[in-house]
């Protein structure tokens, strides 16, 4: 059973196309990433779910019901965590699961704010002030609230953006303990290798979706041979790489660079003289498997990597 669906969703904002043509379909107790760059149609896709704004064309489904025809219902099993922290600074942890608690209707609902600050990790500050928390545990007690009606599916909207590592690998935990509930997870984020961990990825841009399907499955479409090297002088190599065409691509990481190529030993050999002729000493080189920044980068940088069919299912 889909627990959320979309059929050839259309969104636009001043003439300005944000959502184009997106059709997704997520199973009931599914962990499901959308990922890509700003302006990509993430958001605004998972507004549209909320029945915060209306589709200009298309259909959504939560829960087997009609996002716009049914919005009562949708809106009594879904929960919402937005980019910005939106809670109340000036109460207490407690209190703004109390206030959200009253705003859902939930009756008795201390048994299950304990729950949720130990399932949290937040009891011991459930008395502090929510403008004195860190920015991990403004995220987690964000989420509490957003649990305490216990929803049937969740919409997160990069829950970890800008928060510190420790503290994005705690919220994962949590999320991961939360599956096990059988509850439904929809979230963009930035961070592809957050998007590794979720059992399907749907990557955007321009407001379409490219491609769609399990992290394992999208990595099978990367074409060629995945070849990182470490030299002396990752941007004056890139720059070469690309200006003599010598690999099918090149992406630049930091102190590393990944290069894509069709013919590992014959391509690297051309590759490391054109370094070395260029005074760019190779220290390192090895084959690695590709992930899915490297997929990504690949479908936005218009090189073939399989064929990708409108509503992103992948050949």
């Amino acid at each position: 059973m889909n627990a959320i669906e979309l059929r050839s969703v259309s969104k636009s904002f001043e003439g300005r196309l944000a959502v184009d043509a997106a059709s997704l379909q997520v199973r009931k107790g599914e962990m499901y990433a959308l990922v890509g760059p700003d302006g990509s149609g993430k958001t605004t896709t998972i507004r549209m779910l909320c029945g915060i704004v209306p589709p200009d064309k298309g259909e959504l489904f939560v829960c087997g019901f009609d996002v716009q025809r049914q919005s009562a219902e949708v809106k009594r099993r879904i929960g919402y965590l937005s980019q910005k922290f939106s809670l109340y600074g000036d109460l207490s942890i407690d209190e703004n699961i109390e206030f959200f608690a009253e705003i859902h209707g939930v009756q008795d609902y201390q048994q299950r704010r304990e729950e949720l600050l130990e399932f949290t990790r937040l009891t011991p500050f459930r008395a502090r002030y929510a403008e004195n928390l860190s920015g991990g545990m403004k995220q987690k007690l964000a989420l509490a609230c957003t649990l305490i009606h216990a929803p049937e599916v969740i919409f997160l909207d990069e829950p970890t953006a800008g928060v510190d590592p420790v503290s994005r690998r705690d919220f994962w935990k949590i999320l991961s303990n939360l599956l096990r509930t059988g509850i439904t997870i929809l979230m963009t984020t930035p961070y592809l290798d957050e998007a590794e961990r979720c059992t399907h990825v749907a990557m955007m841009n321009g407001g379409k979706v490219l491609v769609a399907d399990s992290p394992q499955n999208l990595k099978k479409i990367m074409k060629g041979t995945i070849v990182e090297l470490v030299c002396s002088d990752i941007r004056k190599a890139a720059s070469l790489l690309k200006e003599e065409s010598v690999a099918r691509e090149v992406q630049a990481f930091g102190d590393r660079m990944n290069i894509v190529v069709d013919d590992e030993k014959s391509d690297i050999r051309t590759i490391i003289e054109l370094l070395e002729k260029n005074a760019v000493k190779v220290m390192d080189r090895r084959v690695v498997s590709p992930s899915l920044e490297n997929v990504f980068i690949s479908l936005l940088s218009g090189q073939a990597v399989g064929q990708v069919f409108e509503g992103g299912q992948v050949a």
